[in-house]
């Protein structure tokens, strides 16, 4: 029995934690949905994780506080990608709820993980089940049961497992996307695999991965399936701090904001309720803030954001130098990201102040892109994930730095090219973010890739290295003939009569072999005007775009 943990315990967990799950990276990567050549879950978890074992071993804290705290602040920098972020929400929650604690006891740790999934919920409007939220929310819940029964740490976390192993079992039946590529969810098991080697480390055992068998019997490896796409149907990005003055509820404003708008966060503290939030009508919103305190920065007026701890930043620890914040030169600045020494001149060419290389298989990590922001001369910085697996950490380095950020969710390097036409460097930062944001409903987006290995979907029997055509991240179609699978890209991008078509082609393919696809696109769509531009881009052979 184990009746308390201190500040090293914790250390080791943690490290222990970072070692095995990048031991097991490529399985839970194996679950990812898409057969595409994606590094995805598995390794974006691990290199989340990975930054706060790095910080830790530099580190000799002498309470949970201090442990938790450095944790947290490095998952936070580190996040890369949905899951990472999601991982870092989860030990923040954690952090903050083992405050000013040299050590914890069984009750307060189960506090700290339900805590924990608490941080998370609030921070991601409308999570959908069967994810690593439901993973973590049940297992949170079983530990507070168990340790109202005894103060025993080992057999708290045990019971985490147990009942989290059930829900992970059922994530298949839960999430209509799992239930077609008949797996289970990727990020709660790796979110297992941590609290099972955190477990390991404190009984000093060696620790291997756990089998978690669903009830349709789930395969160990997807097949394939889709994300859909978030519509975007609000033109104001929103974002500003509250002096908390009263003890309403910040539920309250997150049930009023589910009303207005989407992409919504509220995080709160005892001292502030920082808030993101897209919607129609930013009068409404602020008028609503004001009944819980004062408006310390509001982003639609144009101000400049003050420095905030609120995401859980930390300033530089002693020896190293702290990050430099460029002073503005100009109102409005652009950063981006995209892989590929033809997007990068391009979108330089464009007007881009900074360039993060990343993309498929590259997610940048929170601090990666706070970086650059923090680089640019500029007052406010528009971001450009260009990718739905680097929106969410972009958006967590809104109120990270001085300076104001605003992020547009394109998905694809087509809606960042659009984003960039549709910026006015000497516009007012509302009308250029609702600008863009409408530019980039306007375009079309197929790529072409190849299978990463064997699989069957709707219909479609794929082998690995068979070409796999995506629309909007959809499969279009899938086969081993080239030419067929470019006459059906052709005849779905006609269907939407465009006026331009652009060919970018990757770093495996040659100026005219691109050229080839764009005759063949030609002869279909003769009133289209069709280019050929070198992108350089790896893992797709092509990036198409039509508007």
């Amino acid at each position: 029995m184990i009746e308390f943990i201190d500040g090293l315990a914790l250390k080791k967990m943690f490290i222990a934690a970072a070692v095995t799950l990048d031991a097991f990276k490529e399985e839970i990567n194996d679950l990812n949905v898409f057969p595409v050549p994606d590094g995805d879950t598995g390794s974006n978890m691990s290199m989340t994780i990975g930054n706060a074992m790095t910080e830790l071993q530099k580190a000799e804290p002498d309470s949970v506080t201090k442990t938790a705290d450095i944790a947290a602040s490095a998952l936070l920098r580190g996040a890369r990608g949905n899951s990472g972020v999601i991982l870092s929400l989860l030990f923040r929650g954690f952090a903050k709820a083992v405050k000013d604690k040299k050590t914890i006891n069984a009750a307060e740790l189960a506090a700290a993980f339900h805590e924990g999934v608490g941080t998370a919920y609030k921070a991601v409007m409308k999570p959908a089940e069967g994810t690593i939220l439901t993973v973590s929310r049940l297992a949170a819940d079983a530990a507070c049961k168990a340790a109202e029964e005894e103060n025993d740490i080992e057999r708290v976390i045990e019971h985490m497992l147990e009942v989290g192993g059930e829900a992970l079992a059922d994530t298949v039946n839960q999430n209509p996307v799992l239930k077609k590529a008949g797996v289970i969810d990727a990020g709660g098991k790796g979110y297992l695999i941590i609290i099972e080697a955190m477990l390991a480390s404190l009984q000093g055992k060696e620790f291997a991965a756990p089998e978690v068998k669903a009830v349709q019997e789930p395969k160990d490896k997807a097949d394939f399936s889709d994300f859909d796409t978030e519509d975007i149907k609000f033109a104001y990005c929103t974002e500003f701090i509250i002096g908390r003055e009263n003890d309403k509820d910040p539920q309250l404003l997150r049930e009023f904001l589910d009303k207005l708008g989407d992409s919504i966060v509220v995080v709160d503290d005892e001292e502030i309720i920082k808030v993101h939030v897209h919607n129609n009508c930013p009068g409404v919103v602020i008028t609503e803030a004001l009944t819980y305190g004062h408006l310390v920065t509001v982003k639609i007026e144009n101000m400049k954001l003050q420095h905030t701890e609120v995401m859980g930043m930390q300033d530089a620890a002693p020896g190293e130098e702290k990050e430099t914040v460029a002073e503005p030169e100009k109102a409005i600045g652009v950063v981006v990201v995209c892989a590929g020494d033809g997007l990068e001149a391009m979108f330089k060419d464009l007007g881009a102040d900074g360039v993060i290389s990343g993309g498929q298989t590259m997610n940048p990590s929170t601090e990666d892109i706070l970086k650059e922001i923090n680089r640019t001369p500029a007052e406010t910085v528009f971001v450009l994930p260009n990718n739905k697996n680097i929106v969410l950490a972009a958006g967590q380095c809104v109120g990270m730095s001085e300076k104001n950020v605003v992020v547009i969710p394109t998905h694809t390097i087509p809606q960042g090219v659009s984003a960039m036409l549709a910026l006015d460097p000497e516009g007012e930062v509302a009308a250029n973010e609702e600008a863009m944001n409408e530019a980039i409903g306007t375009v079309h987006t197929v790529t072409l890739t190849y299978a990463a290995r064997n699989s069957n979907f709707d219909g479609f029997e794929i082998a690995e290295g068979d070409y796999l055509a995506m629309i909007e991240n959809k499969l279009l179609t899938a086969g081993a003939e080239l030419a067929a699978v470019e006459k059906e890209i052709g005849d779905t991008l006609a269907g939407f009569d465009p006026e331009l078509v652009s060919v970018y082609y990757g770093e495996d393919v040659t100026e005219e072999q691109a050229q080839e696809l764009a005759d063949v696109l030609q002869d279909i769509m003769p009133d289209a005007e069709v280019t050929v531009i070198p992108g350089g881009q790896p893992v797709y052979y092509y990036i198409i775009s039509a508007e």
